[in-house]
């Protein structure tokens, strides 16, 4: 069932929305050579709560931190390490945060230093995903108007939109309905709805879509190591369009 909430209620998530984006906007001027995910993973835990709020990852399901990390060929669920990071990496920050019993979700793509031309690309491409799906995510359309702008967007250009790790509704709950890969047909799907909030999170594979997840049950890499760029923002089905509350 998906949960549809009042203009009063997402007013209400955009504090925790706006926690996650806060510390992107940081993250933005500390990511460089050298850090290692581990500080930006203690950095994160610190700013959350000096803004208020809770910090969501640690302890759901067994995850042991405040960030997930994804380094390259790691699509999602890396786990932050004391290794630093080296000039052209490209690096993944998913942040969740809690204020009020409501949940913000957002992940970002950095550039380590100065990137390949080819990560650049990728990194450029996925974000258009990002806002093409969103600038689809008007009530009265069809999820899949959303999802089919995303995988024709990047399969133009020869990439793999992911299929395994999906968006998903948000509220008081991480995961609510509906649960979506980012591929799809124009005009399937739910219909959307004034109220509705969830995220749009493109994970788009310089090669193929596929993935492998390591031995530890979370860390998702490409199956041919490739490179794997995402943005995600949590966005609001609105009467004025989509809100973007985890906007920077």
């Amino acid at each position: 069932m998906i949960i549809l909430k009042s203009a009063k209620e997402i007013e209400e998530m955009k504090t925790a929305s706006q926690i996650v984006a806060d510390c992107h906007r940081h993250l933005a001027r500390m990511i460089a050579p050298g850090i290692t995910t581990m500080e930006i993973n203690d950095f994160v835990k610190k700013h959350i709560k000096k803004l208020g709020g809770q910090q969501f990852t640690n302890g759901y399901n067994g995850f042991q931190y405040e960030t997930c990390a994804s380094v390259n060929d790691v699509i999602a669920h890396g786990f932050p390490s004391r290794q630093p990071l080296q000039e052209g990496d490209v690096l993944k920050i998913d942040i969740v945060a809690e204020y009020g019993g409501w949940l913000g979700d957002s992940a970002w793509c950095y550039a380590v230093g100065q990137v390949s031309p080819a990560a650049e690309q990728l990194m450029r491409v996925t974000k258009e995903c990002l806002y093409m799906g969103i600038e689809q995510a008007v009530a009265g359309n069809r999820l899949g108007d959303v999802t089919s702008v995303i995988q024709q967007h990047a399969e133009s250009y020869g990439y793999g939109v992911v299929r395994d790790l999906l968006g998903h509704g948000i509220g008081r709950n991480l995961h609510e309905q509906p649960s979506f890969a980012h591929i799809g047909q124009a005009g399937k799907g739910p219909r959307l709805k004034e109220g509705m909030v969830f995220t749009i999170e493109p994970m788009i594979n310089e090669g193929t879509y596929r993935m492998t997840v390591d031995q530890d049950g979370w860390t998702a890499r490409t199956a041919d190591g490739t490179l794997s760029a995402q943005y995600e923002h949590t966005i609001a089905i609105t009467a004025e369009g989509p809100v973007i509350l985890t906007e920077q």
